[in-house]
């Protein structure tokens, strides 16, 4: 009988388990799947930037190379749903709650709030949707909701240069307080990038989970004042509990919107609370999102 098996003459020497691991170290190499210590992974992270970068623009790029006008949706789409919402709110509705300059507040509200959503949505899916990416390289997975996060504040960026338009023809006044502005949308970034880095490790750990955004997204558009003065809502309801009020006021998404409208409307004044509590919303939900998805690092990819 021929025996057809691999040549022992060619076959890698046993090694115990303490020399292979010596020498995986020697070279530098690691076990894949593993979750590296918290140190390290932010030192990976670091490294991968440019990919980082690269990804979110890759992003972009890819949700608008299948349009006519490309980029542009994503300042028309926000124009055309802010006519519809002032028509219906503003007009038939009346939710102006004491507003002055509705048409600022109501589009601060929509274009600061499209990012929100989709950040939220795209997020929290983001290690479903690149399990292919996922099990084919190795990279932190902290990258892919950063990534989702990142490109949706790029696809908004036109949308917010409209935005600032918008603010000067309604007959909002320049002032100092205006280069608040893009300080303003750098805390709503870190806001997002905390709930897409824990909803995407739920939504990875609990798939039912994603078909709940949805419907979390709906919630928070109408309890977040996108169109509406929260606080005249709030006033109306006196049998209601101060800490209902409180909840819905300083709950992170209408905090967000606050945040922005403070600096570029006249009848909102700075001030430190709403700043203080937006700050303390990113850099909590950052935080606490990144140890949470560095936690499960070498679950990402598996069935």
């Amino acid at each position: 009988m021929t025996d057809i098996g691999p040549d022992p003459q060619y076959s890698p020497p046993y090694l115990p388990a303490a020399e292979a691991a010596a020498l995986a170290a020697r070279y530098d190499l690691t076990q894949v799947g593993v979750r590296p210590g918290f140190g390290a992974y932010v030192r990976e992270l670091w490294r991968y930037r440019h990919l980082t970068w690269t990804l979110a623009k890759g992003e972009f790029v890819a949700e608008n190379q299948d349009n006519h006008l490309g980029w542009l949706w994503s300042v028309i789409n926000p124009i055309l749903l802010g006519v519809a919402y002032y028509l219906i709110f503003g007009v038939l509705i009346g939710t102006r709650g004491g507003i002055d300059n509705f048409v600022t507040f109501l589009t601060i509200g929509l274009f600061v709030f499209i990012p929100i959503s989709s950040a939220l949505a795209s997020g929290t899916k983001v290690l479903i949707s690149r399990i292919k990416m996922i099990r084919s390289l190795t990279f932190p997975r902290v990258i892919l909701p950063i990534t989702v996060t990142l490109s949706q504040f790029v696809s908004a960026g036109p949308a917010f240069a409209v935005l600032v338009v918008i603010a000067l023809l309604a007959g909002e006044p320049v002032t100092a307080e205006w280069l608040l502005f893009p300080v303003a949308l750098l805390i709503v970034f870190f806001m997002c990038l905390g709930f897409a880095l824990i909803g995407s490790r739920l939504v990875h750990a609990f798939r039912d989970l994603g078909n709940l955004m949805p419907l979390l997204t709906r919630l928070l558009r109408y309890v977040s004042g996108v169109f509406f003065s929260l606080e005249a809502s709030i006033a109306r309801f006196d049998g209601a509990p101060d800490w209902v009020g409180h909840i819905l006021e300083f709950q992170p998404v209408a905090v967000a919107l606050t945040l922005v409208r403070e600096p570029m409307m006249a009848e909102f004044p700075l001030r430190w609370e709403t700043w203080a509590i937006a700050s303390a919303w990113a850099f909590g939900l950052t935080l606490v999102g990144f140890v949470f998805f560095w936690r499960g690092e070498g679950s990402y990819g598996r069935a």
